[in-house]
């Protein structure tokens, strides 16, 4: 009877007949969908069995030993001292088996850290608390963040099946071909990981770790930040979508395509005055989805953490627009205040900060306009 047979027929270690079953368990690794992840699955089963091995074998002398020697039976103990034998022999075979364990080991983390010849490469950039992605070679890259609404996280809305698993723009790849990831940092240590690619990376500010992935099959693919990298640790989801090839190709033309057509309309801001109304209502949709989480539906903060903006003096004094649109643009050092420039357009940025100077009381009557933003983002006099 092979392992893998005793274990399925142990009624007192349902456990093990779980982790020796080939189909899928949330008890055990995921095989996953890539060559890496299979080896890994097959390298975690076969170092699982040697334990269970050495755990009955070990276990099985003990008892044996108990039951056939005690002291009921009469047994007297042995007078000896020391075996050198025994020694040599406890010690060699611990030693084999760990070599034994280790070259399989090793052949698989050595294939894990192989980059080499990648066909696209993507940089991955962690953020409180976001992943922003950017293909080199194309002309695309966006941010991604979670999608799960406020309401469904405060217990207002039913919440879905991939209920904090969800994210507004996904990761697109192709199957088939070998992805290089570069993983970064712009705040604090983040962890990019994806089960199903067997991949999980820090993203560490001011240095770039390498990962790689070949995926197998199409299909959605799941995971999360793994590193604790703030309050909101657990609202860091990463979503990749894995297309064939030509479909993969038709996005990134088609994304390419949008984002340079938004790069235009944005131009065209710069001579148009756009409505308070329109403002206000695009401006707490963006501040609800970026700024909400530190500062609060209500502009109150968190005090001792995270300022006030409702009657802060940033937002109603007339002689601070310009301070309080470098914030948001720049961001501020030594803070959790993220620079936003980059993550926003021009209208969205307009609409926040005017959102911002009008809401909870503040009523400043200020209107923000994408010039405004556009003389900031290149250090211009407003």
């Amino acid at each position: 009877m092979t392992i893998r047979q005793l274990l399925s027929t142990l009624a007192l270690a349902p456990s093990f007949a779980v982790f020796a079953s080939e189909e899928p368990s949330s008890l055990n690794l995921t095989r996953g969908v890539t060559e890496i992840s299979a080896q890994v699955y097959d390298l975690h089963m076969t170092i699982l069995y040697i334990c269970i091995a050495i755990g009955v074998v070990v276990f099985g002398a003990m008892f044996w030993a108990i039951v056939h020697h005690r002291k009921s039976k009469g047994a007297v103990a042995a007078n000896f001292h020391e075996s050198t034998k025994v020694e040599i022999l406890w010690t060699l075979i611990p030693f084999l088996i760990l070599i034994g364990m280790a070259v399989p080991a090793t052949r698989v983390l050595l294939a894990m850290e192989d980059v080499s010849e990648p066909e696209i490469t993507v940089q991955v950039t962690g953020s409180q608390w976001k992943w922003h992605y950017r293909y080199f070679d194309q002309d695309v890259e966006f941010f991604s963040l979670l999608a799960s609404s406020a309401a469904q996280i405060n217990g207002e809305q039913t919440k879905r099946d991939n209920y904090l698993l969800e994210v507004d723009r996904p990761l697109v790849l192709p199957i088939g071909k070998k992805v290089r990831f570069l993983i970064t940092s712009e705040d604090v240590i983040h962890s990019w990981w994806v089960p199903d690619f067997a991949v999980k990376k820090d993203a560490n500010p001011g240095f770039i770790n390498e990962a790689w992935t070949k995926i197998d099959k199409p299909g959605i693919y799941r995971g999360q930040c793994a590193e604790l990298c703030g309050k909101d640790h657990g609202f860091m989801p990463i979503v990749v979508i894995a297309k064939p090839v030509e479909e993969f190709d038709a996005w990134v033309l088609e994304t390419a395509t949008a984002q340079a057509k938004v790069r235009e309309e944005e131009k065209k801001l710069l001579d148009m005055n756009m409505d308070m109304d329109e403002l206000m209502a695009l401006g707490e949709e963006v501040y609800n989805s970026r700024c909400a989480a530190c500062h609060q539906i209500n502009g109150l903060g968190l005090p001792g953490v995270f300022p006030a903006l409702a009657q802060s003096d940033i937002a109603i004094n007339p002689d601070r627009i310009v301070d309080h649109l470098s914030v948001v643009i720049h961001g501020q050092d030594g803070t959790a205040m993220q620079a936003f420039g980059p993550q926003l357009g021009l209208k969205e940025l307009a609409a926040v900060v005017t959102y911002e100077r009008n809401a909870w009381g503040n009523n400043t009557g200020d209107v923000i306009q994408a010039a405004q933003i556009n003389a900031v983002l290149n250090g211009d006099d407003l």
